[in-house]
């Protein structure tokens, strides 16, 4: 019997990522409302990147499990903050949201440090998240300043996974695009 190729559920996982985490800082730059922010972060984001972690669970890879399915449940707690604000069913301020950015910036942390045994791409995709979330705690707890920096950080980290993720679909068609070497043995 023939050994089935799966795909690779990274690709979806960090697209999932890049294009929600792209469109949330177009609308933290204002060019864009919230409208597709919600929805990128309900179901790309969201949902397909929670399945691409689901995924990865079933391929023993860890760390894509927890980075993929944890992220997916961040897009989609987002989007429900979101949605709750929005429909005035319970109002989140900037301290609620930014606890919320403080218990992300923690696990970014966990992630960062696992990332650098990786690649040198996914470990700069996960610096420049775990900057980003920094300064978004920092802009909802009094520097609201900061809003516009993470936001051109967190564009960096998400055209750094749009790279990983051409990496992971391209290396299937014979492409080798480079990731460097891991910056932690």
């Amino acid at each position: 019997m023939a050994e089935v190729k799966l795909g690779n559920p990274a690709a979806v996982g960090l697209g999932g990522f890049a294009l929600t985490t792209m469109i949330l800082q177009f609308h933290n730059l204002g060019w864009c409302g919230v409208g597709p922010v919600v929805a990128c972060g309900l179901f790309y984001g969201g949902l397909a990147q929670m399945i691409a972690g689901l995924q990865e669970q079933k391929t023993g890879n860890n760390f894509g499990y927890s980075a993929f399915t944890s992220y997916g449940a961040f897009w989609i707690c987002l989007a429900v903050i979101f949605l709750l604000n929005h429909f005035d069913i319970y109002k989140s301020g900037a301290v609620e949201v930014g606890c919320f950015l403080i218990v992300w910036t923690i696990y970014t942390a966990i992630m960062f440090v696992g990332s650098m045994r990786t690649n040198g791409m996914l470990a700069f995709t996960f610096l420049t998240l775990l900057l980003g979330f920094i300064g978004l705690d920092l802009a909802h707890f009094g520097y609201p300043a900061m809003t516009k920096i993470a936001a051109i950080d967190l564009i960096i980290c998400a055209a750094s996974a749009w790279y990983i993720m051409a990496h992971v679909i391209f290396a299937d068609l014979g492409i080798n695009l480079p990731v460097g070497k891991p910056w932690m043995k």
